[in-house]
């Protein structure tokens, strides 16, 4: 093979934190999920941001703004984030514990990496900011979920086994509703517009009851008080488990999620 054609190249290793999400999104992708593809007014919630930053000196995060809204939601309406317990029987969890995606540098390679927010539903906004601001500074050291650097040393060994052995645990997991809350939480939220500019609605893999594709911003044409005016919209991709809710609470909780999102709720 002539070197000329090939060009100039450089082989990384594969960073070994991302082999545990890769298991767990090939098996996860057998549920049988509802795709709800919206778009939703945030001008003013940006613009509450703002003020809160030019009084208080704090630039918050806009996806902490948005977990915020999507907590308050699934807490009251709490089937939508339910798991299958056994063949027979729904769990439905009090806490909303959610899974989002912070970006780190490992040994010079940029990877994301999961940090779970515990309990987001009792948190408020600036409570989760500060979360995430920390999961963004936090020494590795081999962690796989962020913030829970306890779990490091059965992740070593976890990622050291042959992969046929890995499904199988991952298998096992994914029927215990308690493990798989322990672990990743019940709602995923994957910012997809975080790291740069995209129009439309992205469309992810997921293993949790409930998740989220956050696309961009752009701005359109909106009614406010019968006056059209240029708004900020968000594009939101949502797929809930058909396994666990039907579509009348899943259509409830999507209401009341534009609801608190369009009225800048939370800050």
């Amino acid at each position: 093979m002539s070197p000329e054609k090939i060009g100039k190249y450089k082989i990384t290793k594969f960073p070994k934190a991302r082999i545990p999400t890769l298991d767990f999104l090939e098996l996860g992708d057998k549920n049988h999920y509802v795709k709800s593809l919206i778009d939703v007014d945030v001008t003013k919630g940006r613009q509450n941001i703002i003020t809160y930053e030019q009084n208080n000196g704090v630039k918050l995060s806009f996806t902490a703004w948005l977990l915020k809204c999507i907590a308050n939601a699934a807490n009251e309406y709490n089937a939508v984030h339910s798991m299958m317990l056994g063949k027979k029987k729904i769990i439905i969890f009090d806490d909303v514990d959610i899974s989002i995606t912070v970006e780190k540098s490992i040994k010079g390679i940029k990877v994301p990496m999961p940090l779970v927010v515990r309990k987001t539903n009792e948190k408020n906004l600036l409570q989760i900011h500060e979360e995430i601001r920390g999961a963004q500074n936090e020494d590795l050291n081999g962690a796989t979920v962020l913030g829970e650097s306890k779990l490091d040393r059965k992740m070593k060994i976890y990622t050291s086994m042959p992969k046929f052995i890995r499904k199988f645990m991952i298998r096992n997991i994914i029927k215990d509703p308690f493990k798989v809350k322990q672990l990743m939480g019940t709602i995923i939220v994957t910012s997809i517009g975080m790291f740069g500019k995209v129009n439309g609605w992205p469309i992810p893999t997921t293993a949790h009851p409930l998740a989220f594709a956050i696309g961009g911003i752009t701005k359109k044409a909106g009614v406010i008080n019968n006056n059209i005016e240029i708004r900020e919209f968000l594009s939101i991709t949502i797929l809930f488990n058909h396994d666990v809710v039907d579509g009348a609470p899943a259509t409830r909780f999507v209401s009341r999620l534009v609801e608190l999102i369009e009225s800048g709720f939370g800050i």
